[in-house]
């Protein structure tokens, strides 16, 4: 596999990396259909631990098999597969080496008690992505929680083991919990803010929401009032957390969230291309759809990404 000179760019920004790690975001940005572009789609299927089965695969039973989403992600020409441990390791042999694969290696529930904190459990390992040929782990942390500090702690030790080992890191920087509203967890300050975070605790790869015009923090609607910072429309504000993530140095991906009708899944796109963001990281939207228009989706998202739709 050879990079093009778009993906030899971006892996020049990760300077201070092993190798190894760069041989990995190099797989996945060489991978599937978009490979070579610099652009990214990902199938992220971890909402089973978030929101329980029913909720995830019921509207496709299909999506019930860990296969499913294996062959999905493959036969759309996908950039990588992300999942938690049982779901890797249910097909990891089947596919080995057809697609990058993501080991998501802490999860939430829903069946914790509202005063539990906003947090995730760590369920699986750096051994545990080696063990099973991944290109990355995945890790969620959750900025404005109460439980913040130590999520930032557990990625710090656990993304240094991994890069020691090439194996490269991507931070779910999702804010929720005590000093958020709910408004303000797609705030763009919030938002921005967020992405920052993930970036300076070492995210090779930074997944975040899109972003409302909403400013949560007093503090900082003063600034971007007085700056005349753009947040007006979606791809402005894409541009605004690009421009967080170090000045787009850092690989920047988008959540697809709640499930919603194709035009929105398009509209978004289309706004994180044309701010600047490096894809989308697309799962309910996805793989709760029929095979077939999930397949149908996703080519055309390959085709905004290329600039084609």
């Amino acid at each position: 596999m050879r990079a093009s000179k778009t993906v030899q760019n971006i892996l020049r920004n990760y300077e201070g990396e092993t190798p190894g790690v760069k041989a990995n975001l190099c797989r996945i940005l060489m991978e599937g259909k978009l490979g070579g572009t610099g652009k990214l789609v990902i199938l992220p299927v971890d909402q089973g631990f978030e929101h329980g089965p029913a909720r995830s695969f019921a509207p496709n039973p299909a999506g019930y098999d860990p296969h499913y989403h294996y062959q999905l992600a493959i036969d759309a020409g996908l950039s990588a597969y992300a999942a938690p441990l049982g779901s890797l390791e249910a097909g990891a042999d089947t596919f080995a080496g057809q697609i990058p694969t993501i080991l998501k290696v802490n999860s939430a529930n829903s069946l914790m008690s509202d005063t539990a904190g906003k947090n995730q459990a760590v369920t699986a390992s750096v051994d545990d992505a080696l063990r099973l040929g991944c290109a990355a782990i995945g890790f969620t942390i959750y900025p404005g929680s109460d439980m913040a500090l130590d999520m930032f702690e557990e990625i710090v030790e656990m993304r240094k083991e991994a890069a020691a080992r090439g194996v490269a890191t991507v931070i779910w920087s999702y804010p929720r919990g005590e000093a958020v509203t709910k408004d303000g967890e797609t705030a763009i300050d919030v938002a921005a803010y967020a992405a920052h975070i993930a970036a300076l605790l070492g995210a090779h790869i930074i997944k975040i929401k899109l972003s409302t015009d909403h400013l949560m923090q007093s503090e900082a609607k003063k600034v971007y009032d007085a700056q005349k910072i753009d947040i007006s429309t979606q791809a402005a504000r894409v541009r605004h957390c690009v421009q967080s993530s170090f000045n787009g140095r850092r690989i920047i991906v988008f959540s697809g969230g709640a499930a919603k009708g194709a035009d929105a899944v398009y509209d978004d796109a289309r706004a994180i291309r044309d701010g600047g963001g490096n894809g989308s990281i697309i799962g309910r939207n996805s793989f709760q759809r029929s095979r077939e228009d999930a397949l149908a989706m996703l080519s055309k998202l390959v085709d905004i990404y290329k600039g084609k739709a």
